[in-house]
């Protein structure tokens, strides 16, 4: 039994896919069926259940990849006790990222980052928050800025900053007269929304229930378009095809004059979201992940509410 076999039954678990996990782990497919093959012979057992379109896994298989995660991460603690023995600032620093906040966080994040300790570079990785927390727990990555709730448990959490939603709308749009935006309001407008898989999706919906496409009862929204980035949903905004909900870092801080948006406040009890720094327990470079937290205290992000001073809390 080997760590990279025990690497390729998790990829497979993961991807439901022979293919795809030969993919993901930078191998060929006959290459991953061998090593697989040879450690269920090795174990006496049948992990997999091959034939179907979707390769399925079985119950002791289920309880033998959620051990093999458990010895692939403990299996990392041991490089970063390693290291633990230098600079935990020197070397670099592998941190996840959601799509929703990468792309206005991490503009200022970066330079902030470098002036601190130029030592830690950052190796950023975009992905969802399911696949980050896997990411985590195999130790391929260090650390991740995600928002909350996160769907695992064991991972220590440092709350990073509170941040408020707003609607955007197009110029021309008859709510862009309002100063503020009633969650009621949204009732049935057009809405564009970002597709399943994205958290900031499913926290939008917790916040306005009414525009879930899938609630057939529902007397509300119109239809529902789904876009793959805030970004995209943006542009498809400015061209009038509907409204949207946005984190605040995502709005202009000097929307230009010609702009075809504008940005409205929640009225009443303001949807927002909490984005925390999340990391393994066993994670050893503390003093790395202390030193993230402060470059991103000292961001400057409009209309947020640094957290600086919280407690960092273990999720069991």
């Amino acid at each position: 039994m080997t760590l990279t076999e025990l690497k390729y039954i998790v990829a497979v678990a993961r991807e439901r896919h022979f293919g795809r996990a030969a993919e993901a782990c930078f191998v060929s497919q006959p290459t991953l069926s061998v090593a697989i093959r040879k450690l269920e012979d090795e174990l006496g057992v049948t992990l997999f259940e091959r034939g179907g379109a979707e390769v399925g896994v079985t119950p002791i298989g289920q309880r033998i990849v959620a051990q093999a995660q458990k010895v692939l991460e403990e299996s990392a603690s041991i490089k970063e006790i390693a290291r633990q023995g230098h600079d935990p600032l020197a070397g670099p620093l592998r941190v996840g990222v959601i799509h929703t906040i990468g792309p206005y966080l991490l503009p200022k994040l970066v330079p902030v980052q470098i002036g601190r300790t130029p030592q830690m570079p950052l190796l950023l990785q975009e992905n969802f928050t399911v696949r980050l927390v896997e990411l985590l727990r195999q130790g391929e990555i260090d650390c991740a800025i995600m928002a909350l709730p996160l769907p695992e448990a064991g991972l220590v959490m440092q709350p990073l900053y509170d941040e408020p939603f707003v609607v955007a709308v197009p110029n021309d749009h008859e709510l862009a007269q309002h100063k503020a935006i009633d969650a009621q309001d949204l009732k049935q407008q057009t809405m564009l929304l970002l597709g399943s898989g994205h958290c900031f999706r499913d926290q939008v919906l917790e916040v306005c229930p009414e525009l879930s496409r899938f609630s057939a009862a529902s007397d509300g929204i119109q239809r529902t378009f789904e876009g793959s980035s805030l970004e995209t949903i943006r542009h498809m905004v400015a061209a009038g095809i509907g409204v949207t909900v946005l984190p605040v870092t995502a709005v202009p801080e000097h929307p230009p004059a010609n702009s075809l948006l504008r940005y409205l406040p929640f009225e009443g009890h303001v949807p927002e979201r909490r984005v925390v720094l999340a990391w393994r327990r066993s994670f050893p470079r503390l003093a790395a992940i202390e030193a993230l937290a402060q470059a991103v205290y000292e961001c400057e992000l409009p209309g947020v509410k640094m957290l600086a001073g919280e407690v960092a809390a273990v999720q069991d």
